[in-house]
């Protein structure tokens, strides 16, 4: 019998593996695959939100310029009067602190407690500095005091105006991006190892390989900055920011905050991290705030001969054991953010908090937070984010648009692009095998939303082959049986093929 004929009565056989060397390109292609397949919609969203961010404390100055700015009428009152102002129009209210202007032409933010507002949210007064009289009032939220629109713009990034399950969506676009940018990085420099091929755009590739190009060396140009965001931003999130916390403590890396108690050597806690804060309760007497208040003007003299001048936030005490605390505001092109605290009675220097102190965890920290929040270089850094945010939107509509012309063409109904083959596990050795397992668990245990949805990537990836493979059997089985109709051999059915031929 003729081998063709052999073959069609036996059906087809099975795919012969490849014997080939060592490599960690097939399973890294794969985890890149579907990682990104499946993950870029919640970066995608991550990124055209964070791109708004980043300009919104540029937006903000253009809405709510009426609040921020008065035409420059004269030298500026005491600070003590423009807080009693901003008092006579909000009684009901307990101030807690006040932004003196710091500029001619800026207002003056008096900063009160509304228990009507959200968690860390106060109302500010804006007072002209020279006629002490309000040009309004709006909600501020967070130690960065931030306008409505940029709470907004925030709130959409951090958790689509959802609560707290939002903020899962936030978190897991973190927590994959550094892996899927890493891989990315990786295949690249895999599949070109020529530096013009690898940094440069390639004009004349058309079809499926021009969105590789542009997907690939777009890539390369943000990986860095990537990978930036995503640490930055898992400080923020709920499970591995815990994690990141946890550790920070651990190593003595936390943020210094000065001693607010008088009469004590113990330091504060405070909110640095620009998201949050000022939202404890504390004892009032309104004695003891109306005789701060008339305080104020001398305390802010002391901070500023001890260096801690420009634009600051000077908190007013609601009871008589709690001592002035004047922090240096977060502003663009500025590095360090001082702070110091006073008890207002005596003019006694309680504590002093110099950025120069600090240690380099927690300065590092400060900046990454005023990087990612786009004022650490005012403009430059908005402008800059931005342009990031528009690479790595692209990047992700080139991914997709490879997938999809992977797709079999010749297929009917709806196609998607195939997947790279199975079995990269097999291409590595077995040590690399247990050093990859407990780096996932471990990597998995500090950000958890990576290596729950890992776990869950493996359990579908073990059913959908457990399925094909199923399917390969039940077809080949037809395949036999049908070639064995067809030859009109009553063999017995458990012999082999080559036992009849």
């Amino acid at each position: 019998m003729s081998t063709p004929e052999k073959e069609r009565i036996a059906g087809p056989s099975p795919p012969t593996r490849p014997t080939t060397s060592r490599s960690w390109r097939p399973l890294i292609l794969r985890l890149h695959f579907y990682a990104g397949i499946l993950l870029a919609p919640f970066i995608l969203i991550a990124t055209i939100s964070g791109g708004l961010y980043a300009v919104a404390p540029t937006i903000e100055q253009l809405v709510y310029r009426d609040y921020l700015h008065v035409d420059d009428t004269g030298p500026a009152l005491p600070v003590t009067e423009q807080i009693r102002a901003a008092r006579a129009e909000r009684p009901d209210l307990t101030v807690a602190a006040v932004r003196p202007a710091a500029d001619p032409g800026d207002t003056t933010r008096v900063l009160f407690t509304d228990p009507s507002l959200g968690e860390s949210q106060r109302l500010a007064v804006f007072v002209d500095p020279a006629t002490a009289t309000s040009v309004g009032e709006l909600p501020v939220y967070g130690s960065s005091s931030a306008l409505p629109v940029r709470t907004w713009i925030s709130e959409l990034h951090r958790h689509l105006h959802l609560g707290e399950p939002g903020r899962l969506y936030s978190e897991l676009a973190a927590s994959w991006l550094w892996v899927i940018a890493l891989g990315g990085l990786y295949l690249w420099f895999e599949r070109y190892r020529n530096k013009a091929k690898l940094l440069s755009f390639d004009r004349k590739s058309k079809g499926r390989n021009r969105s590789l190009n542009w997907h690939g060396v777009g890539g390369i140009w943000i990986a860095v900055g990537l990978i930036f965001l995503s640490a930055t931003g898992l400080t923020w999130s709920t499970y591995a920011g815990e994690n990141v916390t946890d550790l920070r403590t651990a190593l003595s890396w936390t943020t210094p905050a000065v001693n607010t108690t008088i009469g004590s050597s113990d330091a504060a806690t405070t909110d640095h991290s620009g998201q949050g804060g000022h939202s404890m309760e504390m004892p009032v007497d309104a004695s003891t705030i109306e005789n701060n208040v008339g305080r104020i003007d001398s305390v802010l003299d002391i901070a500023r001969a001890d260096g801690i001048d420009g634009a600051v936030e000077a908190s007013i005490p609601t009871s008589a054991d709690a001592a002035f605390v004047v922090a240096e505001t977060r502003q663009p092109w500025v590095m360090s953010n001082n702070s110091i605290s006073i008890d207002g009675s005596t003019g006694t220097v309680i504590d002093t908090q110099y950025f120069s102190d600090w240690p380099l965890a927690a300065k590092l920290s400060a900046w990454g937070i005023q990087l990612h929040m786009g004022t650490l270089f005012g403009v430059v850094n908005q402008l800059a984010l931005l342009a990031l945010a528009i690479a790595l939107a692209s990047v992700i509509i080139r991914g997709y648009m490879m997938w999809w012309k992977r797709r079999p063409t010749k297929s009917t109904g709806l196609t998607a692009g195939r997947p790279p083959l199975r079995g990269g596990i097999r291409r590595i050795s077995p040590m690399s095998v247990v050093v990859l397992a407990v780096v996932a668990v471990g990597v998995g245990w500090f950000v958890p939303l990576l290596g729950l949805s890992l776990v869950a990537f493996l359990a579908v990836d073990v059913v959908l082959g457990s399925i094909r493979r199923s399917r390969t059997r039940a077809a080949n089985s037809t395949a036999y049986e049908r070639g064995r109709a067809g030859s009109g051999d009553g063999a017995d059915p458990n012999r082999s093929v080559h036992d009849r031929f």
